[in-house]
């Protein structure tokens, strides 16, 4: 009798242990149909190394920048990739053109795209317009005035208002700082200085991430470095050029926000930060219209990631990023090859995929890009040739 009993309660958990073993299988097999690599970069003529975020159209192609590859000059590309995976390079950067462009794209009502290149024909950096034929215009040259005042070496994109300024950061230039500055590209192609960057308590300096312009024509935006504490800032800069400074932050609460900013319906922003926090490996924030920072997650570096570089999308009350390192710790270089996340505005985080390198990517950089159930986004490196890939993930 006893052994019958014993028996049956073998048998009730083998069948329990396949059931939930056919579970899980099932689960991994889920979420392996949930990502998909659309496309893996070669740094051949079809670019690598993508910095950028993607745009997407209303036919579902997608179209972004690569900052190397694409030919014998290997100074990256404008592409454009069908939802079938097919890519087209739609630009090869041939150095006299501009080289290395790390930003997204914009579009205008016509089809035409805009962005920026780190390098160009001189030394630093050039704004382009690229139009649906394949013809680039270089619209402005940075360090073309003594100095470098009029700004130097622009790692973000640009916005664009109604009508048709464009306006963007550099890195560096400005004047004897060289600490960057806030700049507006008529549609003539003259450059005005909105605001050059002094690196002090009371500024910041490095600006490393794209703008972000509201209704009212304010501009928001971040410094990598510099304010009173040297850890970054949040600004807000009205067109006339004049400076608000709305955060700075102090390592507990952040340090280096690389991202530029987003905002939801009753004016908060939201970012990143590449360290800081409470373990030193980077935070989400969420900034109210006064000024207040609430940190709303600091990652641990171990599964859920590290060092976000990126913006964020928010969508239905839900945050979505990656973070370029953490997750895995064994794919393959010892700190992770990064993360994509969710995280609700109550701080509760999910992973949504993991990087494992060779196979899908590692070290995610930019934005995703939400199109219906689906994200789409691009690794700055690893994929089946080593330089980087674009990704799609059901959220």
């Amino acid at each position: 009798m006893a052994l019958f009993k014993g028996s049956s309660v073998f048998v009730g958990f083998s069948i329990r242990f396949c059931l939930l073993l056919a579970l899980i299988m099932s689960s991994h097999a889920a979420t392996a149909r949930n990502f998909e690599v659309l496309h893996g970069f070669s740094d051949g003529n079809d670019g690598g190394s993508p910095l950028g975020s993607l745009i997407i159209d209303n036919a579902g192609n997608l179209y972004g920048t690569a900052a190397g590859g694409g030919g014998v000059r290997d100074a990256g590309v404008v592409f454009k990739l069908a939802p079938n995976g097919t890519e087209t390079v739609l630009h090869s950067f041939d150095l006299t053109d501009g080289s290395n462009p790390e930003a997204a794209l914009i579009t205008d009502q016509v089809g035409n795209f805009y962005s920026t290149t780190y390098q160009g024909s001189g030394c630093c950096g050039e704004v382009f317009k690229l139009a649906p034929d394949g013809t680039l215009t270089v619209l402005y040259s940075f360090c073309s005035q003594a100095n470098c005042s009029d700004g130097a070496s622009s790692y973000s994109g640009v916005v664009s208002d109604s009508s048709g300024n464009l306006y963007g950061t550099t890195y560096s230039g400005g004047g004897s700082c060289s600490c960057g500055v806030v700049y507006k590209l008529s549609t003539n192609g003259s450059e005005t200085v909105l605001h050059a960057f002094a690196g002090s308590p009371s500024d910041g300096a490095g600006p490393f991430a794209s703008l972000k312009l509201d209704k009212k024509g304010n501009l928001y935006g971040t410094t990598d470095v510099g304010g009173a504490n040297g850890d970054g800032t949040v600004f807000k800069m009205r067109a006339d050029g004049t400076e608000t400074l709305l955060h700075s932050f102090d390592l507990n609460d952040g340090f280096y926000p690389t991202a530029g900013l987003i905002s939801d319906s009753t004016g908060n922003l939201y970012g990143t930060t590449y360290f800081g926090g409470a373990y030193s490996e980077g935070v989400v924030f969420k900034l109210a219209a006064d000024g207040a920072e609430t940190v709303l997650y600091s990652f641990t570096g171990t599964s859920d990631g590290a060092h976000p570089a990126a913006s964020l999308i928010l969508d239905k009350g839900n945050l979505y990023g990656t973070t370029s390192s953490g997750g895995d710790l064994n794919c393959g270089n010892g700190i992770g090859c990064g993360t994509v996340f969710q995280l609700a505005t109550n701080g509760a985080l999910t992973v949504l995929h993991t990087f494992k390198g060779v196979k899908d990517g590692a070290d995610p950089v930019a934005s995703v890009t939400l199109r219906g159930n689906r994200l789409y986004g691009m690794t700055r490196s690893a994929g089946a040739d080593g330089y980087g890939t674009v990704f799609a993930l059901k959220k």
